[in-house]
């Protein structure tokens, strides 16, 4: 179909005027059947590349989501539009609801599942009756950075695809550099030569990019309480645990006069819902967050992303700060730095192996995986898809390696005394830019008045809007 009929149709269906960058790309490769990887910037309209195909094609659209959270607000929305139906299959649902789901499959278009609920024998049997246009992957940086040690599933999408046969499959994420782009195809059993790849730059042109370094962790805080005022908001701020989160926004609370809440996945559904409301209503100013909070979250104006802690990697860097200023207007990403901080995301990188006796009676069923630690469950796929428990070191070092280079190239632009832009969009392998204001190595005596912030946005009073109880009570009784 040619550009000016897809045109046409976006404006009839979703009341747009233009397709951003990247997305009618995307979708011509899609509706022309081939293997789609698109990497688009956050806020850059992803969700409408697997919506605007039901249009135009016949069958299911299958989508593999990481989070809860995400399946829900997406079908939610795809319902709302009214011209299809829209469902999801997660741990959430219990087994009665899963069977009952399982046996009207055929009535969906739109099938929003997570990678562990597709593994499952009776999901998977119940989606290779129905014919599946599209093969969806939301997030699929995930699939090389959580499948080989978080989220092992990810790893069995491969087998999920060859065992639906789709028309064809689109994956899409905000950043992959070529390395993870490489990753990714060859985990879900995708020809490089042989899929269509859709890549818009990483660079976000409004952010300014800086790094605080400080003493240390009461350093950090007498810093935030003295510049967080000056920012306005909306605002996120980034944590490496779900407790830090927690105190830090109630420490926030008692020594400014900031509206701020914590938000991650150790809060009750109904609590999330509510922050996430008040959020989008700026009916609060800041959110103390850790990773879980972001994906899905289609706010435009966020003025900063602040990191408490060091991210992981870049890619994880550059996935986090890009959904702030996604209106265009300037916004600030900044990160704070206290000596050892890399240390926290290094833990993360050790596993401690269970003994080859051990493992090698869970394999033989003689014990549960339940002795095999904390990382049981990953140690447990492994021994159940092919690997013998001699071959898990030399897996998980290599793992390891590749983290630990990771974390060293996040402290790179941690410490550089460069351009921090030239240095991210490199590790993206991209070139040169010509932003200004762009850093705080062009710009070190930076304030936050030199971009337009420290503005509060106010919530305003909307009389015909629900309020989040009414809004919770309506999206729950849409599904009874």
């Amino acid at each position: 179909m040619d550009k000016a009929k897809l045109i046409q149709l976006l404006k009839a269906r979703f009341g747009f005027d233009k397709f951003r960058a990247g997305q009618i790309e995307t979708l011509q490769a899609v509706l022309a059947g081939q293997d789609t990887l698109a990497i688009l910037p956050t806020g850059g309209g992803k969700s409408l590349l697997y919506q605007f195909p039901a249009y135009l094609l016949p069958g299911t659209i299958l989508i593999i989501s990481p989070l809860i959270s995400l399946m829900q607000d997406q079908a939610d929305r795809i319902t709302r539009q009214g011209d299809f139906r829209a469902v999801v299959l997660n741990s959430a649902v219990n087994n009665q609801d899963q069977a009952a789901i399982l046996a009207t499959l055929s009535r969906y278009r739109f099938i929003f599942t997570s990678p562990e609920t597709l593994g499952r024998g009776p999901v998977l049997g119940a989606l290779r009756q129905l014919s599946i246009s599209l093969f969806v992957i939301d997030e699929a940086h995930c699939v090389s950075e959580w499948g080989p040690n978080f989220r092992p599933e990810y790893l069995l999408l491969k087998e999920a695809i060859q065992a639906l046969q789709p028309r064809s499959a689109l994956l899409l994420t905000a950043t992959a550099t070529n390395r993870v782009t490489n990753d990714i195809l060859k985990k879900v059993g995708l020809e490089e030569g042989q899929v269509t790849i859709i890549r818009q730059s990483v660079n976000r042109a409004n952010l300014f990019l800086a790094v605080q370094e400080l003493e240390n962790p009461m350093a950090k805080q007498t810093y935030l309480q003295a510049k967080l005022p000056k920012l306005g908001g909306p605002g996120v701020i980034y944590f490496s645990s779900r407790k830090q989160a927690d105190a830090m926004a109630e420490w926030l609370r008692a020594v400014t006069d900031l509206r701020v809440a914590a938000y991650h996945a150790g809060l009750e559904a109904v609590e999330r819902f509510r922050i996430q409301n008040q959020f989008m209503q700026n009916e609060l100013d800041v959110i103390c967050a850790t990773s879980a909070f972001g994906m899905g979250i289609d706010k435009n104006d966020l003025r900063y992303v602040i990191h408490y802690h060091m991210p992981a990697s870049l890619a994880a860097y550059a996935q986090e700060i890009g959904r702030a200023g996604r209106d265009g207007q300037p916004a600030l990403a900044l990160l704070l730095y206290a000596p050892g901080d890399e240390t926290i995301p290094e833990l993360l990188t050790q596993v401690e192996l269970p003994s080859q006796i051990q493992m090698q009676e869970v394999l033989t069923g003689k014990k549960s995986p339940a002795i095999l630690g904390e990382k049981g469950p990953v140690i447990n796929f492994y021994l159940h898809h092919g690997y013998q428990p001699s071959e898990l070191p030399a897996l998980f070092n290599h793992q390891a390696d590749r983290a630990r280079k990771r974390i060293s190239q996040m402290l790179t632009y941690v410490k550089t005394q460069t351009c921090r832009r030239k240095l991210l969009l490199a590790a993206f392998d991209e070139g040169e830019h010509d932003q200004t204001p762009c850093c705080d190595f062009h710009q070190p005596d930076w304030q936050p008045s030199d971009f337009g912030l420290g503005k509060r946005k106010q919530s305003v009073e909307k009389p015909a809007q629900l309020n989040w109880q009414e809004q919770l009570n309506r999206l729950f009784n849409s599904h009874n």
